[in-house]
């Protein structure tokens, strides 16, 4: 298959093994693409044969719809991803029932057949080790034990990267969830802050409402001496509170 796409990618220090000379490769995003501007692009290619506000309003009427079938236990299949209702949490006997308390509801997302047939046309662009970059690799939410993915409010958040210890007097270091929908940054409080390694944080999660966030990490620290300006690691996966 030729190459169709391309992806540059950076190598960081893997520091979820023991192994100090093994890398991961993360790809560079260039930005995230919302149902609107991937239906103009859509149309601007000459792949679409309606115009990209109509393309548009149906694609909101088909994920509205599938979002309501999800919800009544249906699986789907769109061939490019696949998505069923799970649900998360222990149920200490045949006869115990459904505990908003104890039990959580999620909506699993995987890629599909048409998707996957897609791989062998991208080429990797490897554009070598990062410099001086602090990152997220994982969060594991301790009170769910899920990773990437659920956040419990009032319990302990492990947060696993490289150089994301929180150091400086910048008034912008600290950690922060940032709510997906309204962009409000919601910080950290530092007697929240139980652990404060640079490659192992353990924050208490905020009382946080419902809803999607991102983390986010300011810090100020260097191997040697503070850095003059702040950089910022971002975990590139959406949690949840619900």
């Amino acid at each position: 298959m030729s190459v169709l796409h391309k992806i540059k990618a950076y190598l960081y220090d893997n520091v979820l093994t023991p192994d100090p000379n093994d890398f991961i490769a993360r790809t560079v995003s260039e930005r995230s693409l919302n149902v609107k501007q991937i239906c103009e692009t859509a149309v601007r290619r000459g792949g679409a044969d309606v115009s990209a506000p109509a393309m548009e309003h149906a694609v909101e009427l088909f994920l509205k719809e599938m979002a309501y079938q999800l919800c009544d236990g249906y699986s789907v299949n769109t061939g490019y991803f696949t998505a069923n209702t799970q649900i998360r949490g222990v149920l200490n006997s045949a006869t115990e029932a459904y505990d908003t308390k104890k039990h959580s509801i999620l909506f699993q997302f995987n890629q599909g057949e048409k998707l996957r047939a897609e791989i062998p046309g991208i080429e990797v662009s490897i554009l070598g080790v990062a410099e001086s970059a602090a990152i997220i690799l994982e969060v594991k939410d301790i009170r769910s034990g899920t990773v990437n993915d659920l956040l419990t409010p009032g319990k302990n958040l492990r947060v696993k990267g490289s150089k994301i210890k929180v150091s400086g007097n910048d008034p912008s270091v600290g950690v922060f969830f940032i709510d997906a929908a309204s962009q409000s940054r919601i910080p950290v409080e530092a007697s929240d802050m139980v652990m404060n390694n640079p490659s192992e944080l353990i924050v208490v999660i905020p009382d946080l409402p419902s809803g999607t966030y991102r983390i986010e990490v300011v810090t100020q620290h260097s191997s040697g001496k503070l850095l003059n300006e702040p950089r910022t690691a971002t975990l590139d996966k959406i949690l949840t509170v619900q």
